[in-house]
C-alpha cells in the first residue's frame, strides 16, 4: 500500500467523525445546551464536545457509524474508554476552574448514517 492510499481511509473516517460531531453539536444546542469546546485535546486524549447543561458541565463522546454490519455506535464506549473519559473530564474541569455547582457528567451521542434517509441520533446521558 502506498502512502496516498494509506491516508485515504483516515481522511474518510475523519470526515465521517467530523460530520457526526457537527450533527451532535447541533442536537445538543437544540435541546438547550451550550457548546463550550470541540475537540479539546491534552496529553491524555481528546474530548469531542464539552457543553453546559444548566449549571452542569457535560463531556460528550460522539460515535458515528454507517449502517451495516458494524458495531452500533452506542456500544463503542468500553470500560477502558469510559475511564479515559472520566480522566479527561477531570483534567478539563481542573484547567477551567473546577466543577460547577451542577457537577459534571459524561454523555454519549451515537450517530448512525443509513444508506438512505436522515441520520439517526441517540443521546444517552450520564453513561460513565
Amino acid at each position: 500500500m502506498n502512502a496516498k492510499s494509506e491516508r485515504t481511509p483516515r481522511t474518510a473516517r475523519g470526515n465521517l467523525g467530523r460530520y457526526g460531531e457537527d450533527l451532535a453539536a447541533r442536537r445538543l444546542a437544540e435541546v438547550g445546551m451550550t457548546v463550550l469546546a470541540r475537540n479539546w485535546r491534552c496529553r491524555a486524549g481528546e474530548i469531542d464536545i464539552v457543553a453546559r447543561d444548566g449549571d452542569a458541565i457535560v463531556v460528550c463522546e460522539v460515535k458515528t457509524r454507517r449502517s451495516g454490519p458494524f458495531q452500533h455506535p452506542m456500544e463503542a464506549v468500553t470500560p477502558r474508554k469510559a475511564e479515559r473519559l472520566r480522566t479527561l473530564a477531570e483534567l478539563w474541569l481542573y484547567e477551567h476552574g473546577g466543577p460547577p455547582p451542577g457537577g459534571a457528567r459524561i454523555d454519549l451521542v451515537g450517530v448512525t448514517l443509513p444508506r438512505r434517509g436522515a441520520p439517526v441520533l441517540e443521546h444517552a446521558r450520564g453513561v460513565a
